[in-house]
């Protein structure tokens, strides 16, 4: 069930989508994802000068002459998104309305991205993670479909949690039929390696990658010794602010995912979500 909370932040992104997500993002999104699936359509004779990783070498054997496969771009896309629902995303100094924290972030995003798919006629899914997998909405293609995911991204998740990125990817690549455009939402911060799940992920899917984070995550203000909670496993520390500094920075978490040929972008609490939305679609273009 919804908070009451829940539904206004819905209400407000009704609203927002209307005037903001059908101006700054349809063609956008469409120009980004554009291309992503191709279906088989029928063989053909080779002719020179094609694609010799085209040729179909089953009908090669039985006909004894070089065939190749060709390939039609479908109309329709297929959109996942993964959002992470861990602990950490639970972190924010109130951004540029004095409430906005990662986790209420990451539910406008994945909102907008699932009302793109809605206005270009697109399937979308929608699946949650922390240290395990909660809930997966498989991609479809239905008003009502896209208003549940959109309202499953707002869900709140009571418990603190771990994250298991690695987890979450393998599952993705596993349910995955269909070469599909897949959205991750998440502040990538993760106990174990994730590498290997990843680049498996992106040699069968467009994959795009957005990066939240809070200004306050790279350095506390100096108000001495403090005892602070951490978000995924509950522990308490007391530790000097002072000498506190983010693990691992926004550029170096980015620079990872870019190693793998993510398409990769930094969303701060402050920001604009659609904004820094609409400008990582022009960005993969």
């Amino acid at each position: 069930m919804l908070t009451s909370e829940e539904l206004r932040q819905i209400r407000r992104l009704h609203v927002q989508a209307g005037r903001r997500v059908d101006s700054l993002l349809a063609g956008d999104y469409r120009s980004a994802f554009k291309g992503s699936g191709m279906e088989f359509e029928e063989v053909r004779q080779y002719v020179p000068g094609d694609d010799v990783r085209r040729i179909d070498w089953n009908v090669t054997a039985r006909t004894g002459e070089a065939f190749i496969k060709e390939f039609r771009e479908e109309r329709e896309l297929t959109l996942l998104v993964l959002l992470d629902v861990s602990g950490s995303v639970r972190f924010g100094s109130g951004g540029r309305d004095g409430r906005t924290d990662k986790r209420l972030q990451m539910a406008r995003v994945a909102g907008g991205l699932a009302y793109a798919a809605l206005r270009t006629g697109d399937r979308v899914g929608l699946l949650t993670f922390s240290d395990r997998i909660h809930h997966y909405l498989p991609p479809r293609r239905s008003r009502g479909h896209g208003w549940q995911v959109i309202s499953a991204a707002f869900e709140h998740v009571g418990d603190d949690h771990g994250t298991d990125i690695a987890g979450a990817l393998a599952y993705a690549t596993k349910v995955l039929k269909r070469r599909a455009v897949v959205a991750v939402l998440s502040d990538f911060q993760a106990a174990r390696p994730f590498g290997p799940e990843l680049g498996a992920l992106v040699r069968r899917h467009k994959t795009h990658a957005l990066l939240f984070h809070d200004p306050r995550e790279q350095a506390l203000p100096n108000v001495g010794i403090v005892s602070l909670r951490d978000a995924e496993t509950g522990e308490i520390n007391v530790i000097d602010s002072s000498a506190l500094h983010a693990a691992r920075s926004v550029d170096s978490r980015l620079g990872e995912l870019r190693r793998h040929g993510v398409r990769a972008s930094a969303v701060s609490t402050d920001e604009d979500a659609f904004l820094r939305l609409q400008l990582h679609f022009r960005g993969a273009r």
